[in-house]
C-alpha cells in the first residue's frame, strides 16, 4: 500500500520578512490562496488516502499544521523535539509506516514545491510504484529536467535507461551532484544527461531502514529505539530521548550518495522548490515590464521587480530595477535580486542584536 510523507519542519529563512519562526515559509500561502503545505496534501487526494499520509514537522508547528489539515488525524502528525535534518525525520516516518504496514511503499516530499499539472504527478508517482513492485529494494527519485543553469538546486547525473511503464523515462543513477557553480550547472545542462533533483523519493518502508542500517548504524540505532516506543504510552518520551542524541544528516548524504539499486524517472510535472523571492518571478505571470507583483504595487518607471505587500498598504518605487520589495505588518525588506541569499544573514543578525519579536 502506498503511503506518503510530508516533510514540513523547515524555517524558511530565506522568505523573510513573511516567514517567522511560528509561520514559516511552509504555512504561508506564497504562490496561491493555498498555503504551500495545503497545496501539497490537496496534490495527494485521488492518490493516497488521508489515513496513510503523515506529515512530520517541528514540534512548535504541530497545532498550525493541525489547524491547516483539520481532516489530518492528529497521531498522523509527528512533531520533532529537535532539529536534526531529514535522514533521521525519513527514519522514522519509515519506522511508522514499517509498524502499520511492514510491506508499506513511502512517497516522501517536501512541504514546500509547486508541482502541475496533478494528474501528471499521479501518473509519475503510479509509474514510480510499479518499478518498485517489480524490483522491492529499489529506491525511485524524480529528475527534473533542468531548463536555465540553476546554482541553487542539486543535480542527478542519469545513467542507462530503465524499462519502465508507458510513457515515462526511467535510468539508472551514475551520480548525485550538489548545487554547482554557475560554469558547471552550464555544463551539465547543455550535456542533457543531468536532472534537477526534485528531492521526492520512493521506496519500500523496509528498504530505506534497512539502508540506514547499514550506512547509519548508530542513527538507525536511535532510530529503533524510538520505533520500539511505537504505540506505547511512553511514545513522545522516547521519541525526545532519542532523537536527541541523533547526529543529524541529509537522507542524500546519509543513503541516495551511496545506495544501489536508485533509479531517476524522468518528471512529467512541472517543479519548483520555491526557495526564494526569485521564485515567485517564475511562478507568478510579470505585467509587461517584468514586474512580478502580489498586493497592491504602483510601479513608476520600475522594471523586473518582484514585490509582495499586505491588501491594505500600496507600495510604490520609483526609477528601480531587479529590486525586491517584501513588506510586512512589522518589517520591511528591500533588496537587490543578486543579494537574495543574504536574506539569511540578516535573520542571523535579529538573532545576535536580541530582535526575537521580528523572527
Amino acid at each position: 500500500m502506498l503511503h506518503a510523507v510530508i516533510m514540513a519542519g523547515g524555517s524558511g529563512t530565506r522568505f523573510w520578512p513573511a516567514s517567522r519562526q511560528l509561520t514559516p515559509k511552509q504555512l504561508l500561502n506564497i504562490t496561491g490562496p493555498r498555503t504551500m503545505l495545503q497545496s501539497t496534501y490537496d496534490r495527494l487526494q485521488g492518490l493516497v488516502s488521508s489515513e496513510h499520509v503523515l506529515v512530520l514537522t517541528n514540534e512548535q508547528l504541530t497545532d498550525s499544521v493541525a489547524n491547516q489539515i483539520p481532516d489530518l488525524h492528529l497521531e498522523h502528525i509527528v512533531g520533532e523535539p529537535y532539529k536534526r535534518d531529514t535522514a533521521p525525520c525519513i527514519g522514522v516516518a519509515a519506522s511508522l509506516v514499517y509498524a502499520a504496514d511492514p510491506e508499506g511503499v513511502m512517497i516522501v516530499m517536501p512541504s514546500d514545491h509547486v508541482i502541475e499539472p496533478r494528474a501528471e504527478f499521479h501518473r509519475a508517482v503510479k509509474a514510480g510504484l510499479a518499478l518498485i513492485e517489480k524490483q522491492p529494494e529499489l529506491i525511485v527519485t524524480f529528475g527534473v529536467r533542468p531548463n536555465y543553469a540553476a546554482e541553487s538546486f542539486g543535480y542527478i547525473e542519469r545513467g542507462e535507461a530503465i524499462p519502465g511503464e508507458a510513457g515515462t523515462s526511467v535510468f539508472g543513477v551514475q551520480r548525485f551532484r550538489e548545487k554547482p557553480s554557475r560554469e558547471i550547472a552550464e555544463e551539465y545542462v547543455s550535456s542533457g544527461n543531468f536532472y534537477w533533483n526534485s528531492g521526492i523519493f520512493m521506496w519500500k518502508a523496509s528498504t530505506i531502514l534497512e539502508a540506514l542500517r547499514n550506512f547509519e548504524p548508530e542513527m538507525s540505532g536511535h532510530i529503533a529505539n524510538i520505533a520500539a516506543g511505537i504505540g506505547t504510552n511512553n511514545f513522545q518520551q522516547t521519541f525526545t530521548e532519542h532523537f536527541a542524541k541523533i547526529q543529524g544528516k541529509s537522507i542524500d548524504f546519509a543513503v541516495m550518495e551511496r545506495y544501489s539499486p536508485i533509479a531517476v524517472l524522468e518528471a512529467p510535472f512541472s517543479w519548483d522548490d520555491v526557495g526564494s523571492w526569485q521564485a515567485i518571478a517564475r511562478l507568478i505571470a510579470p505585467d509587461e515590464h517584468g514586474n512580478a507583483v502580489q498586493g497592491p504595487y504602483l510601479p513608476i518607471d520600475s522594471r523586473g521587480m518582484i514585490v509582495r505587500t499586505n491588501d491594505d498598504h500600496l507600495v510604490v518605487t520609483i526609477g528601480m530595477e531587479d529590486t525586491i520589495v517584501v513588506h510586512t505588518s512589522d518589517a520591511t525588506l528591500v533588496a537587490p535580486k543578486s543579494e537574495e541569499e543574504r536574506v539569511r544573514e540578516v535573520v542571523k543578525q535579529l538573532v545576535e542584536l536580541g530582535y526575537t519579536r521580528y523572527l
